[in-house]
């Protein structure tokens, strides 16, 4: 039974559930589940820093519970953007309704859509891949599996990474240079992986030419079968989905930075260049994302195998609580800014 925790990342669709059923004020309860009651719980609910067994790893790694915990999340994504779509074509929407649900199927695109699309995006069967980047069609964020495995995981804690924020870097300044940045990032990479292959521009082998028709052709079948009304909710809701990634990159690698050596190069990714938590309900809501530091470590684990290091520099609160902390950029710099090793703060 224990293993079926991560079915606790499903109250996230289940708070949307509500949203949609009360509407009026309760379609923010979402967000405010997501932002205000989980980050109580958070406080509430004592940290665990215990690692698996070596045994347990070998057990955990070829048990599909965890892997078709992950694949129920595609259904439910996309069952959501539908219904909703459908449902606000039937009826009569105040604005309040509109945006509070946008925010809410928002949360879960990002939560139960990014997040869930960015764990399958490193596993080594391509269908599983192809499945992540399904999830990442309703937020636009197609190109993301470029950008995130082939540059962030070289570039992580470095200037050369988009999706690692800057020293005193606002995370609304974030959004901004991190999704225009990782976007041509995702070009240019692409751009180098055809001429590995002697392939141009036009190759079938061009994947950012696909993420884009397959986006546009995407938004133009809701605009069609929904009419404008669902066409600016599907981007709205996409958007606030992308943006949640883009918070959660900012606290991730916040002010950390590796070290040149001699030869101009840059140190190896080791578990001190991310930013960690041991909260249980951010981690289990999140898939163990916030054990970040060994993600980087070793990208090809499974996330129901991660471990804590006691290098990794730990977060004061969990994930969820930190991305409130974040929308305040004072109080996040006043309580993030001494917590970056001194050494680091130094190279800035």
């Amino acid at each position: 039974m224990k293993d079926l925790k991560y079915l606790a990342a499903l109250t996230i669709p289940i708070s949307a559930a509500i949203s949609i059923y009360f509407k009026g004020y309760m379609s923010f309860f979402t967000p405010f589940y997501a932002f205000v009651i989980i980050p109580v719980l958070e406080v509430l609910l004592p940290h665990d820093t215990s690692n698996l067994e070596v045994e347990e790893v070998e057990i955990k790694s070829k048990n599909k519970l965890f892997d078709w915990m992950l694949y129920l999340n595609i259904p439910i994504v996309f069952g959501f953007m539908l219904f909703t779509l459908w449902d606000i074509t039937q009826q009569s929407y105040a604005l309040y309704d509109f945006i509070g649900l946008v925010f809410s199927i928002g949360i879960v695109f990002g939560v139960n859509g990014i997040n869930v699309a960015h764990e399958l995006g490193h596993r080594q069967q391509t269908f599983e891949r192809y499945l992540g980047k399904l999830l990442l069609l309703p937020s636009f964020y197609m190109h993301f599996y470029i950008e995130h495995n082939f540059g962030h995981h070289a570039h992580a804690a470095t200037k050369e990474d988009p999706a690692t924020a800057q020293y005193n870097q606002s995370v609304y300044s974030f959004w901004f240079t991190s999704t225009l940045r990782q976007y041509l990032n995702s070009w240019k990479i692409q751009h180098k992986l055809l001429k590995t292959e002697n392939k141009n521009f036009f190759s079938l082998k061009n994947d950012m030419f696909f993420y884009t028709l397959i986006q546009l052709a995407y938004l133009a079948c809701v605009f069609i079968f929904f009419g404008p009304l669902g066409a600016l909710f599907a981007l709205a809701a996409g958007v606030v989905g992308f943006l949640l990634l883009e918070t959660v990159n900012y606290i991730e690698h916040y002010g950390l930075r590796r070290f040149k050596l001699p030869s101009g190069r840059y140190e190896r990714v080791r578990e001190c260049h991310s930013w960690n938590s041991n909260h249980i309900i951010g981690r289990i809501v999140l898939y163990e994302l916030t054990r970040h530091s060994d993600h980087h470590y070793k990208s090809s684990k499974k996330y129901q195998t991660l471990d804590y290091h006691d290098i990794s520099p730990q977060m004061p609160y969990g994930y969820p609580t930190s991305m409130v902390l974040s929308f305040i950029p004072p109080l996040w710099f006043s309580i993030m800014n001494k917590r970056i090793p001194k050494e680091m703060r130094l190279t800035i």
